[in-house]
């Protein structure tokens, strides 16, 4: 597995991380801790050093399996988890007060098996703390050797750059795949210009881009899609070109839609470090064989012609959840 500079932080991690979200939250019911377990160190074995967590995904269950899958083997990789949400609820809104953040990491601690947290992230910017006060938390948790760098999440561009001025910012994680390439606009820039790396999650569209969906896809009572926007059939439907578009690039590269979009991720920028999240081995493998696939000039080129030409339809976040993300 290749690896990857995350800015200018001095983090290193594999090119494709694991998100492991879908372990115990989000997509339906949680794994079979010992699969997960399974999961995690296999995807060690094949390389994967950099492994996405957080407080909210059970809460703290997701945290408790990766520190157990991950123990062996703790000094060789990178763990990154989350603070912001009340109560580790996201149902129960924000919050990110110092005394919150101070006592997350502490149980992130524990729960991780850990004598630190290597990459420390606001889930959500919290409209009622400064984002100062909140960076200068995690720089005293960084002093006190409990944290080893600082992250934002779905964070706006004023946002990065107020907190990047209190305690040096080592990673972006937001939304971005060829389905939502809002990031590009205001986003990119100021990560450049700062030294910031770049982690998408959903960097298969939640599943989209792997051309198993149609209009006729349903999805489960406790897996969220079932009341996003864009998996609406309409939207599904609507959206279809964009599949055809990957299906087409990967049979020309002998290659699956999964690869070529996270391949695409990966040539877009050199401090872009996807984490697809999967609970499947095969699914798992099949993403990081992503990394040793090279689209050439002429490839990216069509895509980006064609990507020119595809209006994505439906909302990416239903109205409830929306009011998390700082724009």
């Amino acid at each position: 597995m290749q690896t990857r500079d995350l800015g200018k932080s001095g983090l290193t991690v594999s090119a494709i991380g694991l998100g492991c979200m879908g372990l115990s939250y989000g997509y339906g019911p949680a794994t079979d801790r010992g699969e997960a377990i399974g999961l995690l160190r296999a995807a060690h074995d094949r390389g994967v050093t950099f492994f996405d967590t957080a407080e909210a995904y059970g809460p703290g269950l997701n945290e408790e399996v990766i520190g157990e899958a991950l123990a062996p083997v703790r000094d060789a990789v990178v763990i990154a988890t989350k603070f912001g949400f009340a109560n580790g609820v996201p149902a129960d809104g924000l919050d990110s007060r110092p005394e919150r953040i101070r006592a997350v990491a502490d149980a992130a601690l524990q729960r991780l098996r850990t004598d630190r947290i290597d990459l420390f992230y606001q889930h959500r910017v919290d409209p009622d703390v400064p984002i100062e006060e909140v960076a200068g938390t995690v720089r005293d948790l960084i002093q006190a050797g409990k944290v080893q760098h600082f992250g934002l999440s779905e964070a706006g561009a004023e946002t990065i750059r107020r907190a990047h001025a209190v305690q040096p910012v080592a990673a972006l994680q937001s939304e971005y795949s060829m389905w939502w390439r809002e990031p590009e606009r205001d986003i990119f820039p100021v990560l450049a210009d700062l030294g910031i790396g770049f982690v998408p999650f959903a960097p298969l569209g939640r599943g989209f881009l792997t051309g198993k969906m149609d209009a006729t896809t349903t999805f489960g009572a406790s897996d969220f899609r079932s009341t996003g926007p864009r998996f609406a059939p309409e939207a599904l439907q609507a959206n279809q070109a964009l599949v055809d578009l990957v299906t087409e690039i990967a049979a020309d590269t002998r290659a699956t839609p999964a690869q070529v979009a996270l391949a695409w991720l990966l040539a877009q920028r050199p401090w872009i470090v996807p984490i697809p999240g999967t609970t499947k081995l095969h699914r798992l493998e099949e993403n990081l064989g992503a990394a040793d696939l090279v689209l050439t000039p002429g490839d990216l080129d069509r895509i980006a012609q064609a990507l020119a030409g595809i209006t994505i339809h439906g909302d990416r976040y239903a109205a409830s959840n929306q009011r998390f993300v700082n724009r």
